[in-house]
């Protein structure tokens, strides 16, 4: 593990930024700062929805800061208010749709430093 401290700048330049939303990510095998997790802040806009997927090598722990979504698991529906978690079993797929009146945030976590992402066919 190289990194102690990883600065708000240096997450800010690496955020990634998708139609629905995005990813910064905080710890992690690419960050070199964490050497059993994976953690991160997602962004969902309003409406929006993140695609279907699945992690088969970690399960992924939510927990909402604002807004409102709908969250898949499975062929389950669950409505996540602030302060809810979720936690999504390895191999199962999952998404998350905004259906607040405001973006909605959330920090994950997951169980890898090399988690994988695979979209739902």
């Amino acid at each position: 593990m190289n990194k102690i401290v990883y600065s708000a700048q240096d997450a800010q330049a690496a955020t990634t930024h998708a139609d629905w939303g995005s990813l910064m990510w905080l710890a992690g095998k690419p960050i070199g700062n964490a050497t059993g997790l994976t953690l991160g802040h997602v962004t969902i806009k309003k409406g929006q929805c993140n695609p279907r997927h699945t992690h088969f090598n970690c399960e992924e722990v939510l927990y909402l800061l604002k807004g409102k979504l709908e969250h898949t698991l499975g062929d389950e529906k669950y409505i996540l208010n602030p302060g809810d978690t979720l936690c999504a079993p390895a191999g199962i797929v999952h998404n998350a749709t905004s259906i607040g009146d405001e973006d909605a945030e959330m920090i994950v976590a997951f169980s890898s430093i090399d988690r994988d992402f695979v979209p739902e066919k």
